[in-house]
């Protein structure tokens, strides 16, 4: 079954290869952040290309900003489904996630050979105090778009108290879904007009849709869930299962992008797994930024920590491929997700939280940082860059780096 294509689309035939090919060149030069990702798509896509409508970004943006997972890898998952089906969708995911899982993978091998070199650790530990300074100014971002009023502000203070005192993986799924049911509570009569994304697009329901097909990822993703929550006697702690099964579970309860799942991943794999320390996390976290691809890469430097090659592989297909069949089924009933006053009114209370959620996330990273006079000259620094002349990330992490490897 293939998705409804826009006008520009009918009569051309697009191949699997060319959309792999196209995104694999996206993976490489969108540097910046989701945001940017979906700017060099966009451009390529419906500007250049002229394969898909503005409104369909559009629908993207918005299905994807209610879903579960990395915006920008189910923006491209949904570009892929709306060319050439589910194929399309695997295809296009994959070609923009391995530029920056090669990458890291690289910089893993070069940290774990050569991480205990004192000039490497010096480079790793400017990384620190950069990555928190990134994840604060993008909880600041967030904020003047999801704190409005008292409310919302007091959802976002309980959140990151509660998560910094308590913490814990369970402790932010409660945050969530207090968080979701304090925006029914308050906004459910409320009519949301600056929230609204009805307006955004009109979507189409693919008229072929299949009921047996969307039952069987609804299914699939079922699994995924309840295997992750639902302990199972026989995988081996570190066991390939093991990886998949964590990761793949994990990725289905990220809302809100990537910082967020700070907390939680570090509370699943540093805290419980025990597979790396809270310094190797860190540094998993700060790899992720130097690459052009999501934070959620940073899946592959666990991985590669507990099994090699494969491991790195496993993590990484678990992280991207559930939020992204996600994303396809949801696409096929978007108009009915978008257009709810309730989920609406449920995701305001939310968006407050993960505000709330991801100044913690800027804590728990710091808590890494060396207590030395340079790492408060490289957060300042980084502050003034991003806050003040709003500097590239990609050109933040590697600066912290050199600052790091000639002053610590």
């Amino acid at each position: 079954m293939l998705a409804p294509k826009s006008q520009e689309t009918k009569g051309k035939f697009i191949s699997l290869r060319f959309l792999f090919l196209s995104f694999l060149k996206i993976g490489c030069i969108a540097f910046g952040g989701f945001t940017a990702l979906i700017a060099v798509v966009e451009n390529d896509m419906v500007r250049k290309r002229k394969l898909l409508h503005i409104e369909d970004m559009l629908d993207a943006i918005s299905l994807a900003l209610l879903l579960p997972g990395p915006v920008a890898v189910n923006v491209v998952a949904f570009v892929g489904y709306r060319l050439r089906g589910g194929l399309g969708a695997l295809v296009s995911a994959t070609g923009v996630i391995l530029p920056s899982f090669f990458l890291l993978l690289g910089l893993s091998y070069i940290y774990f050979n050569y991480g205990e070199v004192p000039m490497v650790t010096k480079v790793f530990s400017g990384f620190v105090p950069a990555v928190t300074a990134i994840v604060i100014n993008t909880a600041w971002g967030m904020s003047k778009k999801a704190i409005r009023g008292w409310f919302e502000f007091v959802l976002a203070l309980m959140a990151a108290l509660i998560l910094l005192g308590i913490g814990g993986f369970y402790v932010s799924l409660m945050i969530i879904f207090l968080a979701g049911l304090g925006g029914l509570i308050v906004y459910g009569r409320v009519p949301l007009t600056l929230e609204k994304v009805s307006d955004v697009g009109a979507a189409t329901i693919d008229p072929s849709f299949s009921k047996i097909k969307f039952i069987f990822s609804m299914v699939l993703l079922g699994a995924f869930i309840l295997f992750f929550l639902v302990p199972i006697s026989g995988l081996g702690n570190n066991s390939l299962a093991r990886i998949f099964v964590t990761f793949s579970g994990m990725s289905l309860m990220l809302f809100g992008g990537g910082f967020v799942f700070i907390p939680l991943i570090e509370a699943i794999v540093v805290n419980g797994l025990h597979w790396v320390t809270r310094p190797e996390f860190t540094s998993a976290i700060a790899l992720g930024q130097i690459t052009p691809g999501p934070i959620l890469i940073s899946a592959a430097f666990i991985g590669y920590k507990v099994k090699g090659l494969l491991g790195a592989v496993i993590a990484t297909f678990a992280i991207f491929f559930p939020p992204a069949l996600l994303m396809v089924s949801a696409s096929q009933i978007l108009d009915h997700i978008k257009g709810s006053q309730l989920v609406q009114a449920a995701l305001k209370g939310i968006r407050a939280a993960v505000v709330g959620m991801v100044f913690a996330a800027a804590v728990v990273i710091g808590q890494g940082s060396q207590f030395h006079w340079v790492t408060l000259i490289i957060f300042t620094g980084c502050m003034v860059a991003l806050l003040r002349f709003s500097v590239d990330i990609i050109w933040i992490i590697p600066i912290a780096g050199l600052v790091g490897m000639l002053l610590y």
